[in-house]
């Protein structure tokens, strides 16, 4: 079983509910096609890319990869120790 640190847990929830708010109002205007005034939909777009780089951040954190360099040859990144799988092994 794999035990997450309950306060980043929280904070990753939090992220995405938000996050999720703002995608669904822009669903909204691009896709359901409902009517937004210029400003107002800039102000929409800045709302949605800040809640996502709230979102990946708190995703990040919660699975240990947050502000790691890329592993060698720079794919992926070489993960943290912030997920405990139970294992006893080592």
């Amino acid at each position: 079983m794999v035990r997450v640190d309950p306060e980043r847990q929280s904070e990753y929830r939090d992220a995405w509910e938000a996050w999720q708010k703002q995608l669904t109002r822009m669903h909204e205007v691009f896709l359901d096609g409902e009517p937004l005034e210029p400003p107002k939909l800039k102000g929409l777009l800045n709302r949605e890319a800040r809640a996502k780089e709230r979102y990946d951040a708190a995703r990040e954190a919660l699975l240990g990869i947050g502000g790691l360099p890329a592993a060698p040859g720079g794919v992926g990144r070489i993960p943290a120790a912030s997920i405990d799988s139970g294992s006893d092994d080592g």
